[in-house]
């Protein structure tokens, strides 16, 4: 047999190997790999892991020649930590269980938002699960393709969470060890490939790692590995000489409370639009489904009170439009009598000495008892001074009403403006399944998250300006589904609640009515 069909018949099988086991579905080739690193077994007991290592060389990068470092630091179940330094200059990325945060010197630390945070959050999960328990984690796996990686045959899965952060992961098809792992933050892509893979403590561990951002690439050789050596959680938190002395929370949440139901009037004189994209996923992470709509709403008694006039970039015609204003005349109606009704239980309550209690509505002060706060630092959010800290739930306090339950059950990061007294941005996911009436009513799949900004508006109302919720749910037994919303605010203008007829007007027309800023 002559070399050039020897090499036709290796290559023929590679590619055969290749098509074959793409053929499978992506969670065999993740159970495959999980069979190469360890096993199961060993994989379900491995709660840390360290690899730290020195650059042996890099290029495009801007090192002077100095040598550099390298640490990855990784905790069950979703704390990451990575650092790369190099003389004078140190990039690291974080996720620390409740936010996200990065450092690229000379610039000073700063929590990351937005599609960076669910990357980095994304890497923190699958790198601290070891691609084990995905469909625990509602991470969905599908089969991209075939790939060349460092001359080896891969096959290319992306791995969706449920806030629909991607990444790509090759695994090499003879060996079935992860090649390479992908994804973009901070606006540019950062690769990392592996290498001479070794076993410690009968867990295989790439010895060599390439790091490629941008145009950098650093060529990392690992030194030590430490498998489940204590890793206190400081390693991932945003770092302590950054932070500042935390102010009196419960003073800061009453005044922040406060302030919003002052707000609540003010806000009823203001009507505005908003732009909502609603995005259904089948089984396997793929978009069933896209809605958008255009609303038109205003507040009343501190309820929002929307009409629908657009769907999916087109308005409704003038019979659809009257359906919905009629819709809204109900709805403003039931707020009516529900406010009136409300006045009487208080006035009863009053006549008889007791202090009347709105039950399950809820408040800053529900969030305050049921959390726990911790990393605060100071930055600058949308051109302003923020006070940024994380939050989780408090173990050691007892939930007295449903608010309080779901408030303990979530982790997140809230940014406040101090001098205004109000939140200006807040992220929470639920940390893990929460049951209404023991999952015979509904439950929420743990990933479940929102957040929400609101701006100061005519340097008199804070107002809502973003909403983005990724809802993994499962009502009545039924079988559970998975959306995603975006909801854009815009257009505020200051008008007088006096007739339906301004709650409808297109935007290039204000009603007679309507005062203008």
């Amino acid at each position: 047999m002559n070399v050039r069909r020897l090499i036709l018949l290796v290559t023929g099988f590679s590619s055969f190997l290749c098509t074959a086991i793409s053929a499978q579905e992506p969670a065999k080739v993740v159970e495959q790999y999980v069979r190469a690193v360890g096993g199961s077994g060993r994989l379900s007991k491995l709660r840390t892991l360290t690899l730290q290592g020195a650059v042996a060389s890099a290029s495009n990068a801007s090192t002077d020649g100095e040598p550099g470092t390298f640490t990855l630091d990784v905790k069950s179940p979703n704390r990451y930590y990575l650092e790369l330094r190099s003389g004078q200059r140190a990039e690291i990325f974080a996720y620390n269980g409740k936010s996200a945060w990065g450092l690229s010197s000379p610039d000073a630390p700063a929590t990351l938002l937005g599609p960076d945070a669910l990357q980095l959050e994304a890497t923190a999960v699958l790198a601290a699960t070891h691609l084990r328990d995905l469909k625990k984690n509602k991470i969905v796996v599908a089969y991209v393709g075939t790939a060349k990686i460092s001359g080896r045959d891969a096959i290319e899965l992306e791995f969706t969470t449920a806030v629909n952060a991607k990444r790509r992961y090759f695994f090499d098809a003879t060996s079935h060890l992860l090649l390479r792992e992908s994804g973009e933050i901070r606006g540019a892509p950062l690769t990392l490939t592996y290498d001479d893979y070794r076993p410690e403590n009968g867990i295989a561990v790439p010895h060599k790692i390439r790091i490629q951002r941008g145009d950098a690439v650093h060529e990392i050789v690992i030194d030590r590995v430490a498998v489940n050596e204590p890793i206190g959680e400081r390693v991932f938190d945003f770092p302590r000489k950054s932070q500042v002395q935390l102010p009196d929370l419960k003073k800061l949440f009453a005044e922040i409370e406060a302030n919003q139901k002052a707000l609540d009037k003010l806000r009823e004189n203001y009507t505005g639009r908003k732009a909502s994209e609603e995005t259904e996923y089948d089984g396997s992470g793929r978009i069933s489904k896209v809605t958008r709509e255009e609303h038109t709403f205003f507040y009343l008694n501190g309820e929002e009170v929307s009409t629908l006039v657009a769907k999916d970039g087109k308005p409704l015609s003038a019979a659809d439009q009257e359906k919905e204003n009629e819709k809204t005349r109900k709805r403003i109606e039931e707020i009516q009598k529900s406010q009136a009704k409300k006045e009487k239980e208080r006035e009863k309550a009053r006549e008889e000495g007791k202090e009347s209690k709105d039950g399950d509505e809820p408040g800053i002060s529900s969030f305050l008892r049921a959390c726990q706060f911790i990393n605060p630092r100071r930055e600058r959010f949308r051109g302003i001074d923020v006070l940024v800290f994380d939050f989780e739930g408090n173990p050691e306090y007892k939930p007295k009403n449903i608010v309080e339950h779901v408030a303990q059950e979530l982790a997140g990061a809230i940014w406040v403006d101090e001098a205004q007294h109000e939140v200006v941005r807040l992220e929470a996911h639920l940390v893990k399944n929460f049951n209404l009436a023991g999952g015979l009513l509904a439950s929420l799949q743990q990933g479940t998250s929102f957040t929400f900004e609101q701006a100061f508006v005519n340097n008199e109302v804070w107002l809502p300006t973003y909403e983005e919720a990724h809802v993994g749910a499962r009502a009545f037994l039924l079988k559970g589904f998975r959306l995603g919303e975006i909801t854009r605010y815009s257009d505020y203008q200051r008008f007088s609640v006096d007739t339906l007829s301004t709650i409808i007007k297109p935007k290039t027309e204000p009603a007679a009515n309507e005062k203008q800023p």
